[in-house]
């Protein structure tokens, strides 16, 4: 643990965690997060992104927020990793010769 996670756990109030296994902090005005794993803020659901900047003074609670049949869980940024999407690569017609760089 960092010198700084360990000031924010003493100093700073436990508001909840998400789905990824971030924690989430407030001391006075301010709200932190403390991210599991690598650094990487687009692994804050929306809820918590709405919490942590200020749009909204309600917790979100797992439990109580309701998704619709047509929502998909929130999946974070994967680009640069094993899991990111790759397209299929098609030739659109035998003549086509994509371009090297020498």
């Amino acid at each position: 643990m960092s010198i700084e996670n360990f000031f924010i756990r003493m100093f700073s109030s436990y508001v909840g965690s998400d789905s990824f296994g971030n924690e989430y902090y407030i001391s006075n005005k301010k709200r932190i997060v403390l991210y599991k794993g690598l650094k990487e803020p687009s692994k804050v659901p929306p809820m918590w992104h709405s919490w942590l900047h200020h749009l909204t003074d309600n917790l979100p609670c797992n439990d109580a927020h309701e998704n619709y049949n047509w929502q998909k869980p929130y999946v974070p940024n994967l680009t640069g990793t094993k899991e990111a999407y790759k397209p299929i690569r098609k030739i659109v017609s035998s003549d086509y010769q994509p371009w090297k760089p020498s």
